[in-house]
């Protein structure tokens, strides 16, 4: 299983870096962290129960989709600047 993406993004004439991981089933979080030049700038931490609602089972096609989404949707919202 893949354990996270990575990103750079250019927003305004800034590179930003998305980094999104999964901290297994030990600390149950999938982390998105924003970063410019090299510190960061906004941590997004959403919990496996919440990443997998509507009933989803938590195997790790499920989680890799879910790392996945949270991936693409941080990185939309920062574009759209709503996450600044």
């Amino acid at each position: 299983m893949q354990k996270g993406y990575n990103s750079d993004i250019q927003v305004k004439g800034q590179t930003y870096h998305v980094q999104t991981e999964d901290w297994g089933a030990q600390n149950p979080f999938l982390v998105s962290r924003i970063f410019l030049n090299g510190a960061v700038v906004k941590t997004i931490k959403t919990p496996h129960d919440e990443a997998l609602r509507n009933g989803a089972i938590r195997t790790t096609d499920a989680l890799q989709t879910a790392l996945k989404s949270q991936h693409h949707r941080v990185l939309d919202q920062l574009l759209s600047g709503m996450i600044r």
